[in-house]
């Protein structure tokens, strides 16, 4: 199935916003709304869903609520993209009530964030064709003060089709996941100087070319084998181009991610993909030397791959992170500790 592309986001156009996974809790609805007149003040039109503002077990609403507003926003014409506020815990619920034979008939429109809708990013493009964008949050769009990094994705929403977009690595990350969201004046607190690194260690430069898929591995790993996960079948379907596979690790300790890692590997996941990229890791790490660290797991699961491997990239939950769309083609370059990335809309 050919990867197609929404068209770029442009004043006058309407944004919905729904939580399809977790829903906003009250002492947060000022940050969204902060995140909303953002929105508005580039000049977009801002469309509310029902399933939103309230959050209860993990969830904004019923499974069948969440699906049917979902698929209602993804259909609808004068809709141009639907941007959850972040991503939660039970979006698989959904997975199954939604109708992706009627997507991959119906014209893309971008749909954006990371974590939790990774469910949803990853079986829009292996199944509909879509193109989906894994990038900050809508709640993180809201603070006076917004990085260049996290900015980087109005360079992907709003280009022309056909254009290329270079995103660079950022200098400094915070030194922990975000609860939540950033401050609202603030932003993110940008302290720790960023450096990429090669799993094998080596220092010399690298390139790696292919079609970008991925995101969280806490919901991905869940994916693998089912028809929402065929990433087999993707590069496949690729394989001239190749594919470089992205993964991000937000819960998983040690020992949970070389199983996750493992489950990949079992299903087919690395034989044909050329390159492989890692988030900064937001799990804990080993305690002690005695045990499995997150870097262990990268090795013991990654080590032997036949391609490049890079790590601590700018990725998942430690922000900033960079707009990596899913089904794009891009370039990705390695030096000294620092790269960028170069995808083609």
């Amino acid at each position: 199935m050919p990867v197609r592309f929404p068209a770029p986001l442009k004043p006058g156009d309407t944004i919905a916003i729904t939580a399809p996974s977790t829903g906003v809790p009250a002492a947060l609805h000022t940050q969204l709304d902060g995140a909303k007149q953002a929105l508005e003040q580039r000049g977009f039109i801002v469309l509310e869903g029902e399933c939103l503002r309230t959050s209860y077990k993990n969830k904004s609403a019923d499974k069948a609520l969440r699906a049917r507003e979902l698929m209602s926003f993804l259909t609808r014409p004068d809709i141009h993209a639907v941007m959850p506020p972040w991503g939660g815990d039970l979006a698989i619920e959904i997975l199954e009530l939604l109708d992706f034979t009627l997507l991959s008939q119906t014209q893309p429109k971008w749909f954006s964030g990371y974590s939790d809708l990774s469910t949803l990013h990853f079986p829009l493009t292996m199944l509909a064709g879509w193109a989906t964008l894994h990038g900050p949050n809508l709640m993180e769009l809201g603070s006076q003060q917004v990085d260049q990094t996290t900015q980087g994705i109005w360079s992907v929403l709003e280009a022309p089709r056909g254009t290329q977009v270079e995103q660079r690595a950022s200098q400094y990350h915070q030194d922990g996941p975000c609860q939540g969201c950033p401050d609202a004046k603030t932003g993110f607190r940008l302290t720790q100087p960023t450096r990429w690194k090669r799993l094998d260690g080596l220092h010399g430069n690298l390139e790696i070319h292919g079609r970008l898929a991925g995101g969280c591995l806490d919901t991905l790993a869940r994916l693998a084998g089912t028809r929402f996960g065929n990433l087999p079948r993707f590069c496949e379907q690729h394989q001239q181009e190749g594919v470089i596979l992205y993964i991000e690790n937000v819960e998983m300790n040690p020992c949970e991610l070389t199983r996750a890692l493992y489950s990949l590997r079992l299903h087919g996941w690395f034989h044909a993909v050329s390159g492989v990229l890692v988030g900064r890791h937001a799990a804990p790490d080993a305690s002690t030397p005695e045990h499995q660290s997150q870097w262990d797991a990268l090795n013991s699961a990654l080590g032997d791959l036949p391609v490049p491997v890079l790590y601590d990239l700018d990725i998942g939950h430690i922000p900033p992170q960079l707009s990596l769309v899913n089904g794009a083609l891009a370039a990705v370059y390695f030096q000294d500790n620092a790269g960028q990335v170069v995808q083609t809309l």
